[in-house]
């Protein structure tokens, strides 16, 4: 990782500016709320460059206020790419955005690539294992398996090697390694343990990881949901009612469903907004712990009072 491990948090956007090979990836990582798109574009600014998304929820184009979508206006300071180009109804995987990212990347011109979805940037620093597509109708055995007999016998039926690598109460988790496991015979573990070289491994990249106070961030999460449901989001989620899939991966945006309760009649706004800003906590708390375990190699860059 490119940024000195002793530099102090105020040498980091002169150092990103003066000490960088132009073309050097610039990746920021961090929880829901924590300043990501405001830093990103800060160094656009100062060291130039291109944004692009790296927030598994943010590819939605269903969704700009709800999701914290950086705003016409910030599109306007930086090019940004990777927003809101995914449809409702669409499955779009770690894999898929790999790909796009490597089509999105434009020679010469610095990456800056910004995101709270861990997956996403583990994958591009660590590499993605080439895990052939699973079958509807394996998927749609695995869930009728895990609706009938529940997450904890469903994943005692893994391979042995999954259960030293696998968070066995995460039912995301234990249904895609069962999906892999019945479509190829094969553990998720041996295919991710044949992955191939990464598009950025972090030796070569700028690599910042946000880490919020946690009483700063819970203020700033709970204003700026009250902030979105004045600003549209709301109308964000009636315009969506007609489609709304629970399974869909579009409509597990943070807060829509509370929202969408409103919209149905069985809670009132406040209410809403508390059971909001109280799932976009819980969110963060995964994202925080999430980052801790896994980007121990990150610069780590404080942010809050």
């Amino acid at each position: 990782m490119l940024i000195p491990e002793k530099m102090h948090s105020q040498d980091i956007l002169p150092f990103l500016a003066r000490d960088l090979d132009a073309t050097t990836p610039i990746l920021i990582a961090g929880p829901t709320a924590s300043g990501k798109s405001s830093l990103a574009l800060e160094i656009a600014a100062a060291a130039g460059g291109t944004i692009l998304n790296a927030d598994a929820l943010q590819v939605y184009g269903c969704w700009q206020v709800l999701t914290a979508r950086p705003s016409p206006q910030d599109e306007q300071q930086a090019p940004h790419q990777l927003y809101g180009h995914v449809g409702v109804g669409a499955k779009y995987s770690v894999g898929q955005w790999l790909d796009d990212m490597k089509r999105a990347l434009t020679p010469g011109q610095r990456p800056i690539i910004v995101g709270g979805t861990g997956l996403y940037f583990r994958a591009l620093t660590e590499g993605l294992a080439d895990i052939p597509p699973v079958p509807a109708d394996v998927r749609a055995g695995v869930a009728a398996d895990l609706a009938q007999r529940g997450l904890a016998e469903l994943a005692q039926s893994l391979p042995p090697d999954d259960h030293d690598r696998i968070d066995l109460l995460n039912g995301a988790r234990v249904t895609r390694a069962l999906e892999v496991y019945r479509a190829t015979g094969r553990s998720i573990t041996a295919w991710q343990a044949d992955t191939p070289p990464p598009l950025m491994p972090l030796r070569k990249v700028a690599a910042l990881v946000m880490d919020a106070d946690k009483d700063w961030l819970s203020a700033r999460i709970a204003l700026r949901f009250d902030a979105m449901v004045r600003g549209g989001a709301l109308e964000e989620v009636a315009a969506n009612l007609a489609m709304w899939d629970p399974a869909d991966p579009a409509f597990q945006a943070i807060g829509a469903p509370e929202l969408r309760d409103h919209l149905n009649g069985i809670l009132d706004l406040d209410d809403a907004i508390e059971r909001g800003v109280i799932s976009t906590r819980q969110y963060a708390k995964r994202q925080r712990t999430w980052f801790r375990k896994r980007m121990s190699e990150w610069y780590n860059l404080p942010v809050g009072p």
